[in-house]
């Protein structure tokens, strides 16, 4: 089973998909748009092309568990996304995920330019690899 990680934000949404097994990350992608629906359509054709059966949405809870409104706007995309789709929508806490993914950038040479144009990808990855990593300790 594929599934998609989205790391939403106001520019640029990061995207990751898993593997046909629904075990590893692989395809990732930006998508620069910053309307919600239109984003929401990229995620739908994206979805489809890909054969995505489940979408976890990045949820950004604050460091002290409490809900902003960073927290809300994910809310909103995640209904948004599920009426789009169709697709069931998980949210997911991302504590972390783009400051952990501009480490993993810069340790690996990205220069604050370069890092702008992959960190959303780079975030969804991650986001992707904790929700994959949850669903098999379920098993």
């Amino acid at each position: 089973m594929r599934i998609m990680a989205i790391d939403y934000g106001d520019a640029h949404t990061g995207i990751a998909i898993s593997d046909p097994t629904g075990l590893l990350t692989g395809f990732s992608t930006t998508i620069n748009a910053y309307r919600p629906e239109a984003v929401a359509q990229q995620i739908a054709q994206l979805a489809q092309q890909h054969g995505v059966e489940e979408l976890v949405l990045g949820h950004p809870i604050n460091m002290d568990g409490t809900r902003g409104p960073r927290a809300e706007k994910a809310a909103s995309m995640a209904q948004l996304l599920g009426e789009v789709t169709g697709l069931p929508v998980a949210l997911w806490d991302e504590r972390r995920t783009t400051i952990d993914a501009h480490q993993i950038l810069l340790s690996n040479g990205k220069n604050a330019k370069k890092r702008k144009k992959t960190v959303d990808a780079v975030a969804a990855s991650l986001i992707l690899e904790g929700y994959l990593t949850y669903k098999k300790s379920q098993r």
